[in-house]
């Protein structure tokens, strides 16, 4: 008996350890990323997981997706191009990360980059969802751009699909990279602009991409903001917060 007594204050504390960590645990915001399994969601998930996140990915192919991503990151699986696959993906998710595109695969880019992107926006519209950031391209604005005649009008594709996701209501971050690299993130300077200007040598790594892209979701003044992005020389940025405030909001 005297051992229980002198036990249960330990056992008490234990269990409040226990449930604290939990509901720390469970209150952490959830983000769905679509096109998880492309070359820059891949790298958009373990970068949430870092920041502390809930990540759920969006995936059409589970084995695949479970490959790519690990054991421990949780599935859903579904399609853009499928709106009823949407909501249940959306439960209890406050933030929604699209790296989803055409990609040369079987769908085209008025499936995906458009009517894709149009469906996820107006489910998230439905569920309340806090904020989408957007990953699209530099160069949607120019109809006459290569990639157009390259892979049937993508850019023009992207372009509609930025703005289903300004017409949606929900607050949005549009992120518009250079020409994208397999190089390591922090190689340089992050420098955000905005314009859509002609810039076709401008590149920037994937990893440097989903540095911003979870980035905008922990700061205020990236909200409702369209804006490309490219590296430079220089020193990696370490204000994020100062980097979206400096942009200018869209004018819808």
């Amino acid at each position: 008996m005297k051992r229980s007594r002198r036990f249960l204050p330990a056992l008490i504390a234990g269990l409040c350890c226990t449930v604290a960590w939990a509901g720390a645990h469970q209150s952490a915001e959830t983000v769905l990323v679509v096109g998880a399994t492309g070359r820059t969601g891949k790298l958009i998930v373990p970068e949430l997981i870092t920041q502390g996140y809930q990540v759920r990915a969006f995936v059409r192919d589970a084995e695949k997706a479970r490959e790519v991503l690990g054991p421990d990151v949780a599935l859903v699986t579904g399609d853009l191009t499928d709106p009823s696959t949407i909501p249940p993906a959306l439960e209890n998710v406050q933030m929604v990360i699209s790296a989803v595109g055409a990609g040369g695969g079987k769908a085209s880019p008025e499936a995906v980059d458009y009517q894709g992107v149009k469906n996820l926006a107006e489910a998230s519209a439905a569920a309340d969802v806090q904020q989408i950031v957007l990953l699209s391209s530099m160069g949607v604005t120019h109809e006459d751009h290569p990639l157009n005649k390259m892979f049937s009008n993508v850019l023009i594709w992207k372009a509609r699909g930025e703005q289903a996701v300004r017409d949606s209501g929900v607050p949005y971050t549009i992120v518009r990279p250079g020409g994208l690299v397999n190089e390591p993130a922090d190689g340089g300077k992050v420098v955000g602009i905005q314009g859509d200007p002609r810039l076709d040598s401008a590149v920037i790594p994937r990893a440097d991409v989903a540095k911003v892209c979870v980035a905008a979701i922990a700061e205020p003044a990236a909200r409702n903001k369209t804006l490309e992005i490219i590296r430079e020389d220089g020193e990696p940025v370490a204000d994020w917060g100062g980097f979206f405030a400096a942009l200018t909001a869209d004018k819808n």
